[in-house]
């Protein structure tokens, strides 16, 4: 398995199919309708000038995919990122969405984000257990939040802290978050 930084022209088709069964038929994605191939080109093109989206290949067919986005919209949360993975559906449970989020964190701080925040629409046992055993822990549940498939549904968040906060006075800022590498961290065969 490979793990590189995803190509908006090259990648775009790949991600919308891994997907569009999350949108399509389940809650896990809490959007409507299954973005096409042009939207999700596009929103990796949008994405990669501040954030990494990083897919998963094996053989050459794309398996997976994670990425971060902007927390917030004002400044002072510029230190933290939502994060996200998707494998296909007959990839999981073989360690994909693992090593992209180890990779994707290992991107994240080095770009200088201290804080990872994941939403999970619940209940979602499977992803649960994944942000936990990489560390994530849970900080609060937005109740009946979204309507979907019939039903309102909460989704929980969970925060993972990438890096320690900087050996300085409180009144120092860390460092400001870089752009993203645009390639993507050293990664080798699966072991």
């Amino acid at each position: 398995m490979l793990i590189r930084a995803a190509d908006s022209a090259r990648d775009g088709a790949a991600c919308a199919a891994i997907y569009a069964p999350y949108v399509r038929d389940t809650v896990i994605s809490l959007e409507e309708r299954p973005p096409t191939a042009e939207d999700i080109a596009e929103r990796i093109a949008t994405t990669t000038g501040t954030h990494p989206w990083l897919v998963a290949e094996d053989r050459s067919e794309v398996i997976g995919y994670a990425y971060a986005t902007r927390h917030r919209e004002r400044a002072s949360y510029r230190w933290a990122t939502d994060v996200t993975v998707y494998v296909a559906p007959d990839r999981q449970r073989a360690g994909v969405g693992r090593r992209l989020y180890e990779n994707l964190f290992e991107a994240l701080t080095d770009q200088g984000f201290r804080i990872a925040c994941a939403g999970i629409t619940l209940p979602n046992d499977a992803s649960v257990g994944l942000h936990e055993a990489l560390g994530f822990q849970p900080v609060g549940v937005y109740r009946r939040i979204g309507f979907k498939l019939g039903a309102w549904r909460d989704v929980g968040w969970w925060q993972l802290e990438l890096a320690a906060p900087p050996d300085q006075g409180d009144d120092e800022p860390p460092r400001e978050p870089a752009p993203p590498a645009r390639s993507a961290p050293p990664a080798g065969p699966a072991t």
